[in-house]
């Protein structure tokens, strides 16, 4: 490596905070990718990164092994469907927080859940469309099919990180403009309370795993096939009306579900 390659190199670990260069071993049977992968694996478990952190760019990687950008993303890939990372697009890498411990039971509350870990809630709203009720649907919210209903498309984070994503429908008219609510809290529970709904509690819940879609793996920032797990549920409220019906699907290594 000439002076100016030394020099860049110690440019860019003075600004990604890197660990010193590493030397990859050649013709030893092992591709560089993996090399790198294991090399970073190590260096998330001895706490270089810790939880949460956002590794240095693939460029910065780059240099620190010695070779292109291709190699250290299919590195950064591997680490992704092996749970160590997540690859947000436009923004990088981060190391995968622990699960959170998300309690099932009769007053089931993402925001406060995430907030008793210690992180930050937020929910947004990704669409918002109003459509008549198929039979799944019409059953889950006692109503007749082909009535009108709200349905949601939502996305989950705590700390920024994608934690779930749901489709929740709501009767209408009842829950008219309940999209807007959301929008401005980022809470369903928030926004219920714009409607007169103090409390609410879960009727039933049924708890299933599958494969994510691309589509899921991209909004979730994971792997494409990584698995997903899959809750519907009805809430009712102090009157034992149902008042929503949601299907969520939440990254399986993200979260811990506990059954209450």
């Amino acid at each position: 490596m000439d002076e100016a390659s030394d020099t860049r190199v110690t440019d860019l670990r003075s600004v990604t905070d890197l660990r010193p260069v590493t030397a990859l071993r050649r013709g030893g049977g092992l591709a560089a990718w993996r090399q790198i992968a294991d090399a970073l694996a190590q260096d998330i478990r001895d706490g270089a990164f810790a939880a949460g952190a956002q590794l240095p760019a693939e460029s910065a990687l780059a240099a620190r092994f010695g070779v292109n950008r291709h190699t250290v993303r299919r590195a950064l890939g591997v680490l992704a469907e092996d749970g160590l990372v997540r690859t947000s697009q436009g923004r990088g890498s981060f190391v995968e927080q622990g699960p959170i411990p998300y309690p099932i039971g009769p007053r089931t509350r993402f925001s406060e859940i995430v907030s008793r870990a210690g992180r930050e809630a937020w929910g947004d709203l990704l669409s918002a469309t109003t459509v008549p009720a198929d039979a799944g649907w019409a059953e889950a919210l006692g109503i007749a099919p082909g009535a009108a209903i709200l349905a949601l498309l939502t996305l989950h984070r705590a700390d920024g990180a994608p934690i779930s994503t749901a489709r929740t429908c709501l009767p209408l008219p009842r829950f008219a403009g309940f999209d807007a609510a959301y929008a401005a809290s980022g809470s369903i529970t928030r926004a219920y309370a714009g409607f007169g709904v103090a409390d609410y509690t879960r009727h039933s819940t049924r708890i299933g795993a599958r494969p994510a879609s691309p589509e899921e793996a991209e909004r979730l920032d994971i792997a494409p096939g990584r698995t997903l797990i899959a809750l519907s549920s009805v809430n009712v409220d102090a009157e034992g009306r149902r008042i929503q019906a949601t299907r969520s699907l939440f990254a399986a290594d993200r979260v811990e579900l506990v059954v209450e």
